[in-house]
């Protein structure tokens, strides 16, 4: 992770690949030279996105269709990340949010939430760190969230999830950092994806100024990278806006702060 190119032995595993984030980090990885394990439950959406890779870089493209909320989803990346051909960079992108407040969700659904964005961050961040420290070398990046730095969306637990990534990254990168492996908390703010789109929230009165784009994500997370920051946040912008949520007084951020999906709390007859 020295260079933009990479040698043609190195190969990338990137999950939620089909789209936003995570496709961005594909085209660019394998623009740069890297093979690839894409991963996402759409087998069609995949198979798209690796034929696109193969013919536009030469690149070899794995794709796995599996849902990594479940066990079984886990043990079958798992199983990859440990197999031959080893793994160089992990992309731990695949992540949801839900279009409803906590007190009115459901056990089910905020489980799922929790199995994606944390249980399965932590399983396939594990099944990765190991072959890389017995190679001592190696990267895993987790998407995380501008968002996880502060309780910004009143009745949403999708902060505490990426407040668990952040937190979680950092403190695994300082045990990997000495075998040579680097583990980065990538925490964007909003980002112009198909994420809210396929969450049912709407965000027509988000200000355009707000919005950022997948591949200067992409471009600034290699950066800070190959720089060995724990925590990459891209714009300057939302450098600003996490230094205020990790500075301003708890009761004032929770005054100002707005609940993106509706009603905070329960229905009331």
């Amino acid at each position: 992770m020295t260079s933009h190119s990479a040698p043609d032995e190195q190969r990338a595993l990137v999950t939620g690949a089909t789209a936003g984030i995570g496709a961005a980090f594909a085209r660019r990885l394998a623009a740069d030279g890297w093979h690839l394990v894409l991963v996402a439950r759409d087998a069609d959406r995949l198979a798209d996105m690796a034929a696109e890779l193969r013919e536009r870089h030469g690149r070899d493209v794995e794709i796995i269709s599996t849902d990594l909320s479940t066990d079984d989803g886990c043990v079958v990346v798992e199983r990859r990340l440990v197999a031959d051909a080893p793994i160089d960079l992990l992309v731990n992108n695949a992540g949801i949010s839900l279009n409803k407040p906590f007190l009115r969700s459901s056990a089910e659904d905020e489980a799922r939430l929790l199995r994606l964005n944390v249980h399965a961050v932590m399983r396939l961040t594990l099944a990765a760190l190991r072959p890389m420290t017995d190679r001592r070398r190696g990267a895993v990046i987790n998407v995380s969230s501008v968002a996880g730095f502060g309780a910004v969306m009143p009745g949403s637990t999708y902060s505490a999830s990426k407040a668990w990534v952040t937190n979680f990254s950092e403190s695994v990168g300082q045990s990997a950092r000495p075998f040579g492996v680097r583990v980065m908390a990538l925490c964007p703010g909003y980002t112009r994806t198909e994420f809210h789109q396929r969450a049912g929230i709407n965000m027509s009165k988000t200000p355009d100024w707000m919005w950022l784009q997948a591949d200067d994500v992409v471009d600034e997370a290699l950066r800070d990278l190959r720089k060995g920051k724990p925590v990459s946040v891209p714009s300057w912008r939302y450098k600003l806006a996490v230094a205020g949520l990790r500075h301003a007084p708890r009761r004032l951020l929770h005054a100002v702060s707005r609940d993106t999906r509706g009603r905070t709390g329960r229905d009331v007859n």
